[in-house]
């Protein structure tokens, strides 16, 4: 036999494996087909592939596994079983940027289903090697890599600690600063999993200094990267005062207030979520978006938008109406309780209805003149009936309930306290009652 012959040999497995694991990289991108592969034990005949001396097979025998993992826990948890997960960790350091791309999308596939399997990328050393992907010239594999880190952290403190362990946030920061848009989006996302979970965790993201970058993208064009840089900030000022006070001396107001007129209803969102999570700290900070013209965007937003995209800014007015007589009245003069009426009114889902009812309370609770101001809205008797609405959830039932006790404890205007009469149960008759005695025969109160 010639050595011709004898290469042809070898030229012709080469060929099959090639059609072998690109025809099962093209049926692994139909959901449909992912339980026959792994009937037909797709995942030890690609375990090998991973290591071919080809790196196109390599690959593709990669990217077809991250596209099984991919769909559901049971497939991951089947790579987990297959012992793959270190060949690829090992393989993220020598290969080529493909390769690496693909490798870190397994990763990624594997680790986001549940904090167990992402445990197990965790401790088969993927994320030192993650971190070290975060420095490749290659944009593409920051970005995956980065995208594999924000999976794992996003479940639980513990693993999130994990990937700051692995030295990740300083490089994360740096991609912030990339000119990549698609990499500044995902390494945003990843910091706000990181941060999301404790003021520690938040906190070595802000020694990293990302504060200052992610407040620089708050005008950026880009509306998906504005929706993660607002959800990081947001994740990082929802925990402690101080840590809501160093995103403010950011000067990201009044900049973030453009965020609520965007055409993007998720920018919208996560803005009034970032001044919610501001604002529900002190009354000094309250204060400060007031002055900043704050209060009256968010009615704006809220009257312009439906559904949850409302809740955020609905929240946040009841969040600084709560705070004092001066903030409620704030929100009183900026014209904030009719949209809030509107929300009790329009929106279906009960958990919006028991936002509004909530903040409506809060605005009605300090002094007569404030419940006044609710109670000419005509609100009451609307509050009333969703309370003794049998197919109100429990939290509505709850959220009205204690609404219609704050506003009706300092209610003296009677006219909107008539209409009551007729319908409230006792529970709420004796509010309503005592409010008429404290108006009609003041001399005994």
């Amino acid at each position: 036999m010639s050595q011709r012959q004898v290469l042809q040999v070898f030229e012709q497995y080469q060929r099959a494996r090639t059609q072998f694991v690109q025809a099962v990289a093209e049926l692994s991108a139909r959901p449909q087909n992912a339980e026959s592969l792994r009937s037909a034990g797709v995942m030890s005949l690609l375990r090998p592939l991973l290591l071919d001396v080809v790196p196109t097979i390599q690959q593709t025998a990669a990217l077809a596994l991250g596209r099984l993992a991919n769909y559901n826990d049971d497939l991951a948890e089947a790579v987990v079983k297959g012992d793959i997960l270190p060949q690829l960790v090992c393989s993220l350091s020598e290969q080529n940027r493909f390769y690496k791309k693909a490798a870190a999308f397994v990763l990624r596939a594997v680790g986001k289903h549940s904090p167990r399997l992402a445990q197990a990328v965790v401790q088969c050393g993927a994320l030192e090697s993650l971190a070290i992907c975060l420095e490749d010239f290659d944009p593409g594999v920051k970005e995956a890599a980065a995208w594999a880190l924000g999976y794992i952290a996003r479940h639980n403190s513990e693993l999130s600690q994990a990937v700051v362990d692995a030295g990740a946030v300083p490089l994360l920061v740096l991609c912030i600063q990339e000119p990549e848009i698609a990499l500044k989006r995902i390494a945003a996302s990843t910091l706000s999993d990181i941060s999301k979970h404790s003021p520690e965790l938040a906190q070595t993201v802000v020694d990293a200094g990302a504060i200052a970058h992610l407040a620089q993208m708050i005008l950026n064009p880009d509306a998906k990267l504005k929706r993660q840089v607002l959800s990081a900030l947001s994740q990082i000022a929802k925990h402690s005062v101080d840590l809501a006070e160093l995103v403010v001396e950011a000067e990201i107001f009044p900049v973030v207030l453009t965020c609520l007129k965007d055409s993007d209803e998720y920018v919208k969102k996560n803005g009034a979520t970032l001044i919610r999570e501001i604002a529900k700290h002190t009354p000094e900070l309250s204060q400060f978006i007031v002055n900043a013209g704050g209060v009256a965007a968010v009615i704006d937003c809220i009257g312009s938008c439906r559904g949850t995209v409302r809740l955020p800014g609905i929240m946040m007015l009841g969040y600084v109406a709560a705070h004092s007589e001066n903030l409620s009245m704030a929100v009183i003069v900026s014209k904030g309780i009719p949209p809030l009426c509107t929300c009790l009114v329009e929106e279906q889902e009960d958990h919006i209805k028991a936002a509004a009812a909530w903040a409506l309370g809060q605005v009605g609770r300090h002094t007569p003149e404030h419940a006044r101001a609710v109670a000419v809205a005509n609100v009451l008797p609307t509050l009333l009936s969703m309370y003794m609405d049998t197919n109100s959830s429990e939290d509505l039932q709850l959220k009205t309930k204690r609404a219609l006790k704050n506003i009706l404890q300092k209610c003296t205007y009677l006219p909107a306290l008539e209409p009551l009469l007729q319908d409230a149960p006792p529970n709420i008759m004796k509010h309503i009652v005592g409010q008429f005695s404290k108006v009609l025969f003041p001399w005994i109160f």
